[in-house]
């Protein structure tokens, strides 16, 4: 049931689409995936139809269970709600992608638009994903994890706390959380939570992050907002405010109109009935203000460099070994860094405290080197690795952490589903030990 004072909002915005409206989200919603191109597959999800504005976005003719898929597990492609991948048209239309930028997902929980952002630029920008929410953090950093790209970093802050970062970022993408009107057929139960005083709580949120975010953008760079809502109170008000308070100009998007979306006076609008997707609202400004942040270079407060005879035990376990530089923190976890952003990477620790930067490749004990789960999901990992490539099911065991019997050298080996990392096992000889950690661990019944 639709709340009436929403049903009477859609009408004024739509007139007489309102019965297309209200039919459309009473169909079963679309089921959309996005191939990550850094893990090719000849996965079935690959032969899907083409969404239009994301050339690796698929549509499905139905829902799989991805829990119970080892490639999604592997990160070969990440399930997202078609509509929201026009940020990937946004992003390729409205920025140069030649060439390693800087780039901001401030509100980036699950990680769904962290990794769009990643498989479109320059494979040496640094990406920095944020998420406000401490309890969400952990579901971002996994899908991170999955998708396998060096170049992300991930931090827990408020936006406020990036102050010290003031002109320091090309592109910073904000999907905005929001009274969630985009959603009502994927979640009916989010109409129950709507109310006109929720949609003004959540413009006023919104206005607070585009405010603190703003000084973060270098004079000409990008700023992408985006909802998954109608109302013009977090759209076109919102729209306005970067406009006209923060004194950002809109960048106007070139896109067919087979492809349905509506131009609002400020930014774009996806309504299901004319999209084949869930109301999402798209705008793209560009910043005419502000200076740069004075990039001084500063050392690490939070790791120190790796001792030159550790890195000779840990760098072969990397491909292209000397594009990294290695640092340990305190915890004795080895991470792993691009090297050409280790200055850029000095300024964000000295600006932000929690945070984790590069690839965890895991740690060293006495004499031997423990490799981490996210050295085994990273497209990192070196390309000689001793490996035991599974079948479905086998993948599925090994997921749900079940010890195998495996005919296959002893030492490290790491476990693979169509050539992609899944996690590593130790083989003893007279056993197999499962490295899965416990909390990655599948608890779904698999049923044949």
């Amino acid at each position: 049931m639709l709340p009436d004072a929403f049903l009477s909002q859609m009408q004024a915005l739509l007139g007489n689409e309102i019965t297309d409206f209200r039919a459309s989200l009473l169909l079963p919603p679309p089921v959309s995936v996005r191939l990550n191109p850094a893990k090719p597959t000849t996965s079935p999800m690959a032969s899907g139809e083409a969404v239009p504005w994301c050339a690796a976005g698929r549509y499905l003719p139905m829902r799989p269970v991805f829990t119970l898929d080892p490639l999604f597990q592997a990160g070969a492609y990440y399930a997202q709600e078609a509509a929201s991948m026009l940020v990937d048209f946004a992003l390729r239309q409205a920025v140069d992608l030649s060439n390693p930028l800087r780039v901001l997902d401030l509100c980036a929980a699950p990680g769904g638009k962290t990794t769009l952002l990643a498989a479109a630029l320059h494979p040496d920008s640094l990406l920095l994903c944020n998420e406000v929410i401490r309890s969400r953090v952990a579901i971002l950093k996994e899908n991170v994890q999955k998708w396998g790209l060096p170049n992300i970093h991930v931090s827990h802050h408020d936006p406020e706390d990036f102050a010290d970062l003031a002109g320091f970022f090309d592109v910073i993408l904000i999907d905005a959380p929001c009274s969630g009107e985009g959603l009502f057929r994927k979640d009916p139960a989010a109409a129950n939570e709507w109310s006109p005083e929720s949609v003004q709580l959540c413009a006023g949120r919104q206005k607070r992050i585009l405010a603190a975010a703003a000084p973060l953008l270098k004079p000409n760079g990008t700023l992408i907002y985006c909802t998954c809502t109608y109302n013009d109170a977090e759209n076109q008000e919102n729209a306005a405010f970067i406009g006209q308070d923060l004194g950002f100009e809109e960048t106007e998007l070139t896109m067919p109109a087979s492809w349905g979306l509506v131009r609002r006076k400020r930014g774009y609008q996806c309504y299901p009935h004319r999209v084949r997707g869930e109301g999402f609202f798209l705008s793209v400004f560009k910043n005419r203000r502000g200076t740069d942040l004075n990039t001084s270079v500063y050392a690490f407060r939070s790791m120190k460099a790796l001792h030159h005879k550790d890195v000779r035990l840990v760098k072969d376990w990397l491909h292209d070994s000397a594009d990294y530089a290695f640092f340990i923190k305190p915890n004795q976890e080895i991470v792993a860094v691009l090297a050409c952003q280790v200055a850029d990477l000095k300024i964000l620790d000295k600006a932000l405290s929690t945070k984790g930067l590069g690839v965890e490749i895991g740690t060293i004990k006495g004499k031997d080197f423990i490799p981490s789960h996210a050295l085994a999901l990273s497209t990192a990992v070196a390309r000689d690795m001793p490996t035991i490539d599974l079948s479905a099911s086998e993948s599925l065991r090994f997921l749900k952490k079940e010890n195998l019997l495996l005919d296959a050298p002893k030492g490290w080996l790491l476990v693979t589903h169509q050539g992609l990392g899944l996690g590593w096992v130790k083989n003893l000889g007279n056993r197999v030990n499962n490295y899965l950690p416990k909390e990655w661990r599948i608890r779904m019944e698999i049923t044949d």
